[in-house]
């Protein structure tokens, strides 16, 4: 029998789901149970494969755009947001739509149409193509850019006033570099009143710089199109220790581990908490001696579920 050199595991917490991401999931969940499927879904209703696959299998139809919807059904608007158009097409499609846009999300469209009433152009901090991003853009698309580095903001030519928004999953240190680009090219420019970024984002970005530095390898479970769970792998590792990506533990090379004794894990907010105790029990399988587990901030948040579901329990 080989034999495993010693390993331990340090758990990042915060980790794993975060309130806006459970909320969106409830809402899918409620209204199956009380409405039976099909339940329609604009997009996947957080980005994960596992919770897509689980919804699914209770009668929740993911589709890209509202025209695969049915006149007249129930559609869910996912966590990430959507225009003012699409609300718009939903509504001409007499569709019931149960809105499960993370209210953080909210706060950052509701901070675009003020600072567009105001006259400003505004700069939006984010990842093109990101859902996120292109339902804020739609809040006044005629007076936002989408910068995604320091070099596309030296890049930008704007008279008038000036303010900008942020992507609520993106990097810290990252969106800091450039909000301070900005602040360099434009004086004048203003902000939101508060941090765009999430305080889930934020903590487990924090979370998992403390559990890198004193590992050997991180890993981290979320899906390929969550983005704060690649920031949390591309934070890891500009702080010098090799990081991966897994959906699950079925995606664990035991070569990683070659000459590895700690194993830092976390998890994305839209992975759920289960997939982090599969991935612990395959590491013990390969080796693991013992688990810890190292907190940077309790969690105690909670959003209300909208009345429709609310209604029955």
């Amino acid at each position: 029998m080989t034999e495993h050199p010693p390993r331990s595991v340090l758990l990042a917490s915060p980790r794993s789901f975060c309130a806006g991401v459970e909320r969106a999931i409830e809402i899918v969940e409620r209204l199956l149970d009380q409405r039976g499927g099909p339940i329609y879904v604009r997009k996947q209703i957080v980005h994960n494969v596992h919770v897509v696959r689980a919804l699914e299998a209770r009668g929740a139809v993911f589709v890209e755009e509202l025209s695969e919807v049915p006149f007249g059904a129930t559609a869910v608007f996912s966590a990430h947001g959507v225009s003012p158009a699409v609300r718009a097409e939903a509504q001409a499609r007499s569709l019931d739509v149960l809105d499960a846009t993370c209210p953080l999300v909210t706060k950052v469209h509701a901070e675009a149409r003020r600072f567009a009433e105001r006259g400003d152009t505004i700069v939006l901090i984010g990842h093109a193509g990101h859902e996120e991003v292109e339902g804020t853009l739609g809040e006044a698309p005629e007076q936002m850019v989408l910068v995604e580095t320091v070099a596309d903001v030296e890049a930008l030519e704007i008279t008038g006033p000036v303010s900008y928004l942020t992507q609520t999953t993106l990097a810290v240190d990252e969106t800091a570099e450039v909000v301070e680009a900005l602040e360099r090219k434009f004086p004048q420019v203003r902000g939101p009143g508060s941090d765009d970024i999430c305080y889930a984002t934020t903590n487990r970005q924090i979370a998992i710089r403390e559990v890198a530095a004193r590992s050997d390898l991180v890993l981290v479970v979320g899906s390929k199109n969550s983005s704060n769970s690649v920031r949390m792998v591309e934070l890891a590792e500009r702080g010098g220790t090799p990081a991966h990506l897994i959906d699950d533990a079925s995606e664990i090379d035991p070569a990683w581990l070659a000459g590895v004794t700690s194993v830092g894990l976390s998890a994305g907010a839209s992975a759920p908490p289960e997939l982090v105790d599969e991935v612990v029990a395959a590491l013990e399988a390969l080796g693991t001696v013992s688990v810890s587990t190292h907190t940077t901030a309790t969690e105690t948040i909670a959003f209300t579920l909208p009345l429709a579901v609310r209604r029955a329990g």
